[in-house]
């Protein structure tokens, strides 16, 4: 239970459990029962930068937000968010960059508004600090239980494959 090995033992045990039991995907599909409609990198920039500028909207600006296929869940990552300099004469110039892995293009829509809140507060807090998860906070009240939900889904792929 690689996803969930950072939760508590009777929370892993539970998990384990309905697994065993085949009730795992019930749980999930009871909770999230539809995927979203964003399906292309268009769609994502425009839900992407609803939500920044709802929240944070002095923060720097993105130059790029796409779903990325290099992106997998064995590189231990579902987004990235990554800064960039370059020196173009006497200029020194910077990109942020918003990247999703595609994992997410057929998920319920709380799991990828989790993801790209993960990756918005990354663009004030590089580190997974207090402040980093107080701002999760701030934009998604329920944020640490759509982390577990979505660990407890990519639970159920790794062990039975895709629900949706």
């Amino acid at each position: 239970m690689k996803y969930l090995a950072a939760y508590p033992a009777h929370l892993q045990n539970q998990i384990e459990q309905l697994l065993e039991q085949d009730k795992l995907k019930e749980y999930l599909l009871t909770r999230y029962p539809s995927v979203h409609e964003i399906s292309n990198d268009s769609a994502l920039r425009d839900y992407v930068m609803a939500l920044k500028n709802r929240f944070m909207r002095k923060s720097a600006p993105l130059s790029k937000i796409a779903f990325d296929p290099k992106i997998h869940v064995v590189n231990h990552a579902l987004g990235l968010h990554t800064y960039v300099s370059r020196v173009q004469g006497s200029k020194l110039k910077s990109k942020n960059e918003l990247r999703v892995s595609v994992l997410f293009k057929r998920v319920p829509e709380p799991f990828l508004n989790m993801i790209v809140v993960h990756e918005l507060a990354h663009l004030k807090e590089k580190d997974h600090n207090k402040a980093f998860y107080q701002l999760c906070l701030h934009m998604l009240p329920d944020y640490h239980q759509l982390e577990f939900d979505l660990r407890v889904y990519l639970t159920q792929i790794d062990a039975l494959g895709d629900i949706y």
